[in-house]
C-alpha cells in the first residue's frame, strides 16, 4: 500500500465499497454526535466522510485531532446509512470507518478558519494567504484561472499562433507607466527593467521574420492598484501578426475569446459576432468607451429640443456655447419623483450641482410630463422628447448638459446608475464588443498643442501618401484623423488595447513632428525601435487581452485579488512573505547603491 494515499479524497464511489483503503489529507470539519466522530477529510480532489466510534482502534487519536490537522487514515469503506447521504458531494453515499489514523502535520490555532466562506479583513486574508486558498471558493477560482490558460494557449495553437518568450530584465521603457529597475551587479550605476508588456519585442519578433506570436506575458508596472487591476504585475495574452489588417487581427482573436467565455460561462449566453462600435459613438451613446452591453440605456443628443426653448438654463447654455450639448438618459420604469429625487440625490454626491428629469404618468387617459423642466419645457416640446425617446407612463429621463468632453465622465456612470437601479442589466450573459476609430490626437488646452490621444506607436486610418503630405497647421483635419486601434470590451469591463502599429520610419517621423516631437528626440527615445523598422519591416499588428480580467469575469468577481494566487495589498505589499523588505549593507555595497530615505 502507498506510504500516504491508494485514493484521493474525491474518489470513493459505491464501486469501492467493501475496500480496504488509505486516504490524507485535512481535517476539514469535525462532528461528535453522542461519542462518534465524523471527520470531513479533505484535499485537492474534493471530500470524504471518515468515521470513528469508541470500538475503534484509532478512537483514541481521533479524539485528539482538531481542524486543519493532516492526518493519514486507514480504513474500510462502507455505505452511509440510510438518509444519511450527501447529495452534494461526490462521494455522498459512502464513508471510510476508521481503524487506524496518523497525524502528519498537526497545526496550531489558526488565525482565520478554513471551513465555510465568512468573510475576513483582507490584511488577514493576504498574510495567510496558503489558509484563504484552502477555501473552497478561492480554491475553485484558482483552478478554473488554470483552466482558463490551457483553454486559451490551446484555441492560439488552433489558429497558427507560435508560443514564444520575451525577456523579464530589458531597458526601461520611456512611455507609459513607471518601470520597476533591478539594479545590475556587473555594471555598476546601471539598471535594468522589469518589462511593462513585451511591446517592442513582440513587434521585432514580427520583424524578425516569425508571423504569429503569442505568450501568457508577465508585465510589471510601478502604478497604484484598481479593482481590475493588480498592483506590481499582471499577466495578458500578448500576441502579434505580420501582414494583417484591423479585420485579420478580430477574425483570429474573436473565435478564441468568444470560445474561451462560452467554454467557462456556465451557459451563460455569450456575444456571437462582437459589434464594432466607433470611440466617438460609444461615447455619446453610453458614456465611456468601455461600454457595458448589458443595460440596454441607450443616451440620446435632444439639444434641439431644448434650443430656444422655455427651459432657460439649458437654452442659455446651448446658446452661449456653439460645441455645448444636452443629453438625455432614459428611464424606463423610473417615472417616479421618489426615484426621480433620489438619483438627484446621488449625483449632488457626485459633486454635481443635481441631475434634471422629467418623468411621465398618467393624467385623465393621457402621458404628461412631470417635473420642472417639463413645466418650463412646455408640453409640445416635453411630448416631442417623449416620442423621440420611445418612453411612456411610467417612465423618465434625466440631463446632462454642457461641453460633452467634460460632462461625458460623468453622463457614464449616471447610465450605469439608472440601468442598476432600475434592475435592467442582466447580469445572466456575457456582452463583447470591439471599439473602434480612436482619434490619434487631441488638442491639449492647457499647452495650445495637439498631442497624442491614446498610442502614438498606432499607424494612422490614412494612406501613407495622404499623411505624409498633411499640414501640421491644419489643426481641424489633424483632429479628425482616426489611428487603427481597438479596444475589446467585456460587461462594461476594458480587457485589452491594440492597434495596427506604426511599421514605417517615415510615418512615424512625421506622425511625432504634428505631436511637437523633432527628430532628435524620436531618435534619443525610441532609437533601436526605429532603426529596426527601418531595416525593413512588414505591417503588423496585435493585442494582448488580461488574463486576471477575463478570469475575474468567468469567475464572477469583482476584484483581481479572487483570482490571483498570492496577490499583492493595495499598497504593492506581499504581506505573507515581507516585501518589498530593505536589502542588508553587504547587498547594497555588491550592487554599488545607497539608500536615501525621504525626509
Amino acid at each position: 500500500m502507498h506510504r500516504y494515499r491508494t485514493h484521493t479524497c474525491g474518489a470513493l464511489r459505491d464501486s469501492d465499497i467493501g475496500q480496504e483503503v488509505r486516504l490524507s489529507g485535512w481535517c476539514h470539519r469535525i462532528r461528535d454526535h453522542g461519542g462518534v466522530l465524523f471527520i470531513d477529510l479533505r484535499d485537492h480532489y474534493g471530500l470524504t466522510q471518515v468515521v470513528a466510534d469508541p470500538d475503534s482502534p484509532a478512537f483514541k487519536v481521533a479524539e485528539t485531532l482538531r481542524s486543519e490537522w493532516v492526518v493519514r487514515v486507514d480504513g474500510k469503506v462502507r455505505r452511509r446509512p440510510g438518509g444519511t447521504e450527501n447529495p452534494e458531494l461526490p462521494t455522498g453515499a459512502v464513508e471510510v470507518y476508521i481503524r487506524d489514523v496518523e497525524v502528519l502535520g498537526p497545526a496550531a490555532e489558526l488565525p482565520m478558519p478554513v471551513f465555510g466562506e465568512q468573510e475576513y479583513p483582507e490584511e488577514t486574508r493576504l498574510k495567510y494567504r496558503f489558509l484563504d486558498l484552502r477555501r473552497e471558493h478561492l480554491h475553485h477560482n484558482i483552478m478554473k484561472r488554470g483552466q482558463v490558460i490551457d483553454s486559451i494557449r490551446r484555441r492560439m495553437k488552433e489558429q497558427g499562433f507560435f508560443e514564444f518568450q520575451t525577456p523579464i530584465l530589458t531597458a526601461s521603457s520611456p512611455e507609459g507607466a513607471r518601470d520597476y529597475l533591478v539594479p545590475s551587479r556587473i555594471h555598476p550605476g546601471k539598471f535594468y527593467a522589469l518589462p511593462q508588456a513585451p511591446q517592442q519585442f513582440k513587434q521585432l519578433i514580427m520583424v524578425a521574420g516569425f508571423d504569429r506570436y503569442f505568450q501568457i506575458a508577465p508585465c510589471f508596472r510601478d502604478e497604484d492598484a484598481r479593482a481590475d487591476r493588480s498592483p506590481g504585475e499582471f499577466y495578458q495574452l500578448d500576441l502579434e501578426m505580420s501582414f494583417v489588417t484591423q479585420d485579420d487581427v478580430f477574425a483570429a482573436v474573436e473565435p478564441v475569446m468568444r470560445g474561451v467565455f462560452e467554454e467557462f460561462s456556465g451557459g451563460k449566453p455569450v456575444t456571437k459576432v462582437f459589434p464594432r462600435i466607433p470611440y466617438a459613438e460609444a461615447l455619446a451613446k453610453y458614456g465611456t468607451d468601455k461600454p457595458d452591453l448589458r443595460n440596454p440605456i441607450v443616451m440620446a443628443d435632444v439639444s434641439d429640443i431644448f434650443r430656444g426653448s422655455g427651459f432657460k438654463i439649458f437654452a442659455g447654455i446651448l446658446d452661449k456655447n456653439p460645441t455645448a450639448a444636452v443629453w438625455a438618459i432614459p428611464a424606463p420604469g423610473g417615472g417616479s419623483r421618489a426615484f426621480c429625487d433620489r438619483m438627484n440625490s446621488w449625483a449632488q454626491g457626485e459633486g454635481q450641482p443635481g441631475l434634471g428629469y422629467i418623468f411621465w404618468a398618467l393624467d385623465n387617459g393621457a402621458v404628461i410630463g412631470r417635473g420642472p423642466i417639463a413645466n418650463n419645457l412646455g408640453a409640445e416640446r416635453t411630448e416631442k422628447l417623449r416620442a423621440q425617446l420611445k418612453l411612456k407612463d411610467g417612465d423618465a429621463v434625466f440631463f446632462v448638459a454642457g461641453e460633452p468632453s467634460s460632462f461625458v465622465k460623468f453622463a457614464g456612470p449616471a447610465r450605469t446608475k439608472v440601468g442598476e437601479e432600475l434592475k435592467l442589466i442582466d447580469k445572466g450573459r456575457f456582452e463583447l464588443c470591439w471599439i473602434v476609430d480612436f482619434p490619434m490626437y487631441e488638442w491639449n488646452e492647457e499647452d495650445k498643442k495637439i498631442d497624442f490621444s491614446h498610442n502614438p506607436f498606432s499607424m494612422p486610418n490614412l494612406p501613407v501618401a495622404e499623411f505624409l503630405a498633411l499640414d501640421a497647421a491644419d489643426h481641424k483635419k489633424i483632429l479628425s484623423l482616426k489611428a487603427i486601434q481597438y479596444d475589446v470590451v467585456c460587461n462594461g469591463v476594458e480587457l485589452s488595447s491594440g492597434a495596427i502599429r506604426n511599421h514605417r520610419p517615415d510615418v512615424m517621423k512625421k506622425a511625432f513632428a504634428i505631436a511637437g516631437y523633432d527628430e532628435s528626440t524620436l531618435e534619443q527615445k525610441f532609437g533601436g525601435m526605429l532603426h529596426a523598422l527601418s531595416l525593413g519591416a512588414p505591417p503588423h499588428g496585435g493585442i494582448a487581452p488580461g488574463i486576471d480580467r477575463i478570469v475575474m469575469l468567468l469567475c464572477g468577481e469583482e476584484n483581481l485579488r479572487e483570482v490571483v494566487l498570492f496577490p499583492m495589498n493595495q499598497r504593492a505589499e506581499d504581506l505573507m512573505m515581507g516585501a518589498p523588505a530593505e536589502a542588508t549593507p553587504k547587498q547594497l555595497r555588491e550592487l554599488h547603491i545607497r539608500v536615501v530615505k525621504p525626509e
